[in-house]
């Protein structure tokens, strides 16, 4: 499998440089002006060509709850999530098509899914998911999000004795599952990777991260949880543990160049130093932040101690969407308010490491992918200059981080494997998948989440907001 890109713009230590790209054997072979033309040309002109982005984090199947989930914080906008979280693995094949096919159309090629798995049906769910990634022909990073304590668990309790339920499954049953979800789904050459992935400590017992850091040694496995994404989760920490929640991962062990964590936005000075440390990846989440209120994360400061950062958009009902491209966008400009020193600030081509190569090394593959680097693998994408939404000319990445780019996508390649040419999916019909998409669900405003109005009065309690009126709905 052979193609030459001529002519495409790429970024150089003087501005941009035109050049043509030589591919051979799923890999970049050669990148310079005026090759030899190998295996199938690509026009490249008026257009740019930057390695492909990783969606670092997302929940696919909470794409059926996008846009109707009322402005809760996250302990109760969770409640709500899983009062209606859908019970159907067809569903999930659909929901995890319409993420990979979003995300490649916004510049990414591999994407993170920390996936919610149906209870009873795990290993279809799991199933269900490969086989929409598959079909795309996205790189998937399948992170099957385990915990072993009841949700209640995850409210702090502000000293007070609580009782919770027991959870599902045990400690022991969640990592057999998991174990055979490995056995049975990771194939990365065919592009499907599993992770282990607890959801967090707030709701995960000390023996399933340690259960979690075994299966990863044994089947060198990539790292994943959420961490510290809320006040909430901050203060519980400090009650089960008394330390940071950070500390705490340092002294098990989850903590490493294989791992990746989601959010976190309540890192104090030292919990900064302990990521830079042990090479850890936090994986910024700036929409799914402002959209639950959770906080800014100190990503300049991330930056500046040297801890790797990648680019997420979280799940679409949270966010509520896959545009990878707006999340860079947010994800950057976002910080210029936390520091006035404007040297500190984020520029595009910075932005544009962070989702490639800052996501690269979230996954331990900065030597395979992130950068068009000759060796690498061809995970590439190449954007219309001419698009109405990329012009007049300026700056190719400034007009691409900075504006509102759309469909500006022009081509796609996963492995060397084109996936999306002319602007179009190559293997997905997307008016079938919409069509899809329309017959499962229906128009809907209020819905009445019984899982919210339990855990409310706790929840204000333990975080010091007044009381709820009388009569408030």
């Amino acid at each position: 499998m052979s193609f030459t890109i001529q002519n495409a713009l790429i970024p150089s230590d003087t501005g941009y440089t035109p050049v043509d790209v030589q591919i051979v054997d799923h890999h970049i072979h050669a990148i310079a002006p005026h090759l030899s033309t190998i295996g199938t040309p690509i026009d490249g002109h008026n257009k740019l060509l930057l390695p492909g982005f990783v969606n670092a984090h997302t929940h696919s199947s909470e794409m059926w709850q996008r846009g109707i989930i009322s402005p809760l914080p996250l302990e109760l906008w969770i409640a709500e999530l899983y009062d209606f979280a859908p019970l159907d693995p067809e569903q999930v094949y659909l929901s995890a098509v319409g993420t990979a096919v979003e995300t490649l159309l916004s510049g990414g090629t591999s994407v993170v899914d920390h996936l919610v798995m149906i209870p009873g049906q795990e290993l279809e769910t799991i199933a269900a998911a490969v086989r929409g990634y598959r079909q795309v022909g996205i790189r998937a990073f399948v992170a099957p999000l385990i915990q072993d304590q009841a949700l209640a668990s995850g409210i702090p309790t502000g000293g007070c004795e609580q009782k919770y339920e027991s959870y599902i499954r045990t400690t022991e049953a969640t990592l057999a599952l998991v174990e055979e979800a490995v056995d049975r789904f990771h194939r990365p050459d065919d592009g499907i990777n599993l992770l282990v992935a607890p959801t967090g400590l707030q709701l995960c017992s000390d023996a399933l991260f340690e259960g979690c850091i075994d299966l990863s040694d044994r089947y060198s496995l990539c790292r994943h949880a959420h961490l510290l994404e809320t006040k909430a989760q901050k203060l519980l920490a400090q009650e089960k543990y008394g330390c940071s929640a950070v500390e705490h991962l340092q002294t098990i062990g989850y903590l490493g160049d294989r791992t990746s964590l989601a959010h976190c936005v309540w890192l104090d000075d030292a919990d900064i130093e302990i990521m830079a440390k042990t090479r850890s990846t936090v994986v910024h989440n700036p929409l799914s932040n402002l959209r639950l209120g959770s906080g800014i994360a100190p990503i300049l400061k991330y930056r500046q101690a040297g801890v790797n950062v990648a680019i997420g958009c979280d799940g679409s009902a949270s966010n509520d969407s896959q545009d990878l491209l707006e999340a860079i966008k947010i994800g950057s400009i976002l910080h210029n308010v936390t520091d006035l020193d404007y040297h500190h600030w984020i520029t595009p081509h910075e932005a544009v490491e962070m989702a490639a190569l800052g996501g690269a090394k979230g996954l331990n593959l900065s030597d395979d992918l992130g950068s068009l680097t000759i060796g690498k693998k061809a995970d590439l994408v190449l954007y219309d200059l001419m698009n109405l939404s990329l012009l007049p000319r300026t700056d190719p990445i400034g007009l691409l981080v900075l504006g509102r780019p759309v469909n500006v996508v022009d081509h796609a390649w996963v492995n060397g494997k084109m996936i999306v040419k002319d602007g179009e999916m190559c293997n997905v019909n997307v008016n079938d998948l919409k069509q899809a998409l329309c017959d499962r669900s229906q128009w809907s405003t209020k819905r009445q989440a019984p899982s919210v109005a339990e855990a409310e009065v706790g929840y204000r309690s333990v975080m010091n907001l007044p009381s709820i009126p009388q009569g408030y709905a």
